[in-house]
């Protein structure tokens, strides 16, 4: 049986006559758009206009370099043809030689494919792991693309519920492993979406032994790098003689570069597998978009500057959210928070989603619930909020929890 997220809309049943994947049909809708009609048609006061803190997603447009990048490339024949199914050649390399720096690794061309996004890359990675009936184990709370993808394709989904740091247990994972021999991979995303944990090298390093040691990946979807805390590399991995027979590292230009709408991703892994990939990928996109390779590779080349100015206007976000959660009301807690997220605890008995849906009506502020982030019915989903400070600013973020600060229970009979 695969783990249904909880929250929102009924499946609608398919018109008579009509026939209906049950695979698909079994998937609850995607959380993002699902929000989006809580909002639809609303006007809110200019006195407390919305904070829209639900998706982790840059609003603002990509910075002039690259907007220059992609006004030139309309010129070019190359941009508007089929390209590579792996990407162009000139990015392969880019990100080959800037991860190699990086990670202090050698990383080679041939082991570098580009996707439409890191979605993309994460269902062709998966694609080229497992199928139905096979499963793989996602930490919760999970970012729910990753568990609907493996839930259409007919993969279980095992669910590991992270401690209380909310960071998950190697230990654990093995446990899972070896009472489940058709796992194919764990999947790990650090910084986290959505509760913005970092895993220290260390722990990136114990989940790849543990997956390695029964046959199985470790898919680490490192989307929101950029915006580490720490210093240093994320990780080892790379270094390792062996990391090619168990790592697929995934990598999204989308936030970095406020390339959303250009759909740009990457992922790492052993040419064999990059092979296999490319059939994925063929069939679903052909190539990935042109003029938003052009506008990474630019990016790469350079907005190095620009980007740890990024990643320093995000950590003062969190700084933000750190000093002004010691005055949130009674029973309010930040749990985790790091690159674009915090994850919240709130104090009411109401579900997160009943919550999450009165935040909008009485303080104008959205974020999604914990249910969208964890397996129907889990506790935990029903005390948590994911919010997604990427496009408030720091008066954003303190202005956000003031107004969660005022709410109340609900009132009775609401």
């Amino acid at each position: 049986m695969t783990q249904p997220a909880s929250p929102s809309a009924p499946v609608r049943a398919p018109a008579p006559g009509a026939s209906l994947n049950p695979l698909l049909a079994a998937v609850a809708p995607s959380p993002v758009v699902e929000a989006r009609r809580w909002i639809a048609g609303r006007v809110f006061a200019p006195e407390r206009p919305l904070l829209n803190l639900s998706q982790a997603a840059p609003a603002d447009p990509p910075p002039p370099e690259l907007r220059a990048a992609i006004a030139e490339a309309l010129d070019q024949p190359r941009a508007h043809v089929y390209g590579p199914v792996l990407g162009l050649p000139e990015l392969r390399e880019a990100v080959a030689e800037r991860w190699s720096e990086d990670y202090a690794a050698r990383i080679s061309a041939d082991e570098v494919a580009i996707a439409a996004g890191c979605n993309q890359a994460f269902c062709a990675a998966m694609a080229t792991l497992a199928g139905p009936g096979d499963a793989a184990i996602l930490p919760t709370p999970w970012y729910f693309n990753h568990r609907m993808w493996l839930e259409m394709s007919g993969v279980r989904v095992l669910p590991l519920p992270c401690g209380p740091d909310m960071l998950p247990d190697p230990e654990a994972a093995a446990r899972l492993l070896e009472a489940e021999p058709r796992v194919r991979a764990i999947v790990l995303v650090t910084p986290n979406n959505p509760t913005g944990a970092e895993c220290p090298p260390e722990l990136v390093a114990r989940f790849f032994d543990v997956a390695r040691a029964r046959g199985a990946a470790l898919v680490l979807d490192e989307t929101y790098r950029d915006f580490r805390a720490a210093e240093g590399p994320a990780h080892g991995l790379f270094a390792r003689p062996d990391w090619r027979e168990g790592l697929i590292h995934l990598y999204s230009f989308s936030k970095v570069f406020r390339l959303t709408g250009h759909r740009v991703g990457a992922m790492i892994a052993a040419p064999e597998r990059l092979r296999e990939a490319e059939k994925f990928l063929d069939t679903v996109a052909i190539c990935p978009p042109a003029i938003g390779q052009i506008a990474a590779l630019e990016g790469l080349r350079r907005l190095r500057a620009w980007t740890r100015g990024e990643r320093a206007a995000t950590l003062a976000r969190r700084a933000a959210l750190e000093e002004a959660a010691p005055r949130l009301a009674p029973g309010w807690q930040v749990l985790s928070a790091g690159a674009y997220f915090a994850w919240l605890r709130h104090p009411f008995a109401e579900s997160s989603a009943d919550l999450a849906r009165r935040m909008v009506e009485e303080a104008a502020v959205l974020m999604l619930p914990g249910t969208m982030f964890h397996p129907e019915g889990d506790p935990a989903g029903r005390a948590t909020l994911r919010m997604a400070f990427a496009n408030a600013d720091e008066d954003g973020v303190r202005e956000a929890l003031a107004r969660l600060g005022r709410m109340g229970p609900p009132r009775e009979g609401g």
